[in-house]
């Protein structure tokens, strides 16, 4: 059994811990400053501490290992080996080349993932590591880490239901030294009142409430989606992936008070009409909802014109939304005019996606561009001055066969600062829509107002 006191008292000898002021990235001064990395260079050290992080989570249930990028990521590589628990490796960024993956190794959707971290304060690389690891359909209930800061990250990430096992808190380790005459009584008294005053990391900028997004938007689309939200309170989108016109315009009339639009792919209707679309505004107007066609243009801009203004469809004429994928640049974004909302598509829901950070980071940046533009299907956070929708919502997070994955009202609006939830087979294929919808109209308002 490996004593965690020697463990300290010889990984202290190679630098890990110094005293003194330092400033920290979050602009803190602080009395000390920790760094595990000497660590790897020490393989009898790395070795025990590998065996003391296993020791803590012997009763958790793990199919998987994931290191935070970097310092811990030879902890977890000795914890794999000395534990033949498989390892998974978080990027702290994406390749611009090659499979532009974030997540490398091999892995089934639905395994449980230990995340191994050296030192917490504030939590917000873990929740990142976090985001990134569950969207890949991974579970992450337990996390192991070497050193607590007492900063506040692992109240944070336990008060999200997360597990947080760590080997020693920054008071553990002030202590132990002054036992052993490395720190005198005036540097603990001054490193324990700078944990007790608890600096705080701001994790992340608070979301903007619905009125403050209102008052930055410029497009008459965006504009009339948040007042619609705010007049009926509610925030759902339903996606009625449906193959017959009367079908849906039976449910559009049942569930439109729930809502702030309907989502459509008209391509998927076997009888679609002009008739269709007329009745179809006729119950918007009444139940004062928008109509967003779910196109996902993806071509040059030519082609894409055509698309919108011509064919059966027509859905320049009727269409206050349109969604557009970016891959053809910022000029195919411009012929679909000034009067309908462009809503670009960032990241997609189905596993697998190829709509890396990388590929999100350049489709926000063409998106904060163009003035037709209201906001990004995404799955992460945006700038605060685009609006997000987010697809793959579910009161359960689950999945299907198909690849697509769930994330729950609660979740997209905390995490992500979700503005508006699209809902499809939990309002649709529900044994009574009407009151599906309701309830999803109910948590999703609820979940925004506890995010504010």
């Amino acid at each position: 059994m490996i004593n965690k006191e020697k463990f300290l008292l010889k990984s202290y000898e190679l630098g890990i811990i110094k005293f003194g002021e330092f400033t920290l990235k979050s602009g803190i001064l602080s009395p000390f400053y920790v760094d595990l990395r000497p660590l790897a260079s020490s393989p009898v050290l790395l070795k025990e501490l590998s065996q003391l992080l296993l020791g803590m989570i012997k009763d958790c249930r793990h199919e998987l290992i994931c290191g935070v990028p970097y310092a811990a990521l030879p902890m977890a590589t000795a914890m794999s080996l000395d534990s033949n628990i498989p390892l998974i490796i978080k990027r702290k960024e994406s390749k611009n080349y090659g499979t532009k993956k974030m997540l490398e190794g091999i892995f089934a959707q639905g395994q449980y993932c230990i995340l191994v971290e050296d030192v917490i304060t504030s939590g917000k690389s873990l929740l990142e590591t976090i985001e990134e690891v569950e969207k890949e359909g991974l579970k992450v209930k337990d996390i192991v880490v070497v050193l607590d800061r007492q900063q506040g990250g692992k109240e944070l990430l336990e008060n999200k239901g997360y597990q947080v096992h760590t080997l020693f808190s920054i008071e553990d380790v002030i202590d132990i030294l002054y036992n052993h005459e490395f720190l005198n009584q005036s540097q603990v008294i001054k490193i324990k009142d700078f944990i007790k005053e608890k600096p705080k990391v701001q994790v992340s900028i608070p979301r903007l409430t619905y009125e403050q997004k209102l008052e930055m938007q410029k497009h008459p689309v965006s504009k009339k989606l948040i007042e619609i939200a705010l007049s009926k309170k509610t925030n759902l989108i339903a996606s009625l992936d449906i193959s017959k016109a009367q079908e849906i315009l039976n449910l559009a009339d049942k569930i439109g008070e729930y809502l702030v639009a309907i989502k459509l792919h008209t391509d998927i209707i076997s009888d679609f009409s002009e008739n269709f679309i007329h009745e179809l505004k006729k119950i918007s107007a009444a139940k004062n909802f928008l109509l967003f066609e779910d196109r996902k243009f993806a071509d040059i801009g030519n082609t894409q014109q055509m698309q919108f203004s011509g064919g059966i469809y027509k859905i320049s004429e009727w269409a206050d939304l349109i969604t557009s994928h970016v891959i053809a640049g910022e000029a195919s974004l411009e012929v679909f005019g000034e009067s309908t909302g462009v809503v670009t598509i960032a990241e997609m829901s189905s596993k697998g996606t190829l709509t890396d950070e990388n590929y999100k980071t350049k489709a926000v940046e063409i998106s904060n561009k163009i003035t037709n533009v209201i906001g990004c299907v995404a799955q992460s956070k945006l700038p605060a001055s685009l609006l997000l929708f987010t697809p793959g919502v579910n009161l359960t997070e689950s999945g299907d066969e198909k690849g697509q994955q769930f994330n729950t009202p609660e979740k997209v609006f905390s995490e992500y600062h979700t503005d508006f939830i699209i809902v499809g087979r939990g309002i649709y294929g529900a044994l009574d829509p009407q009151k599906s919808a309701k309830k999803y109209q109910e948590e999703g308002w609820k979940a925004y107002l506890k995010s504010i």
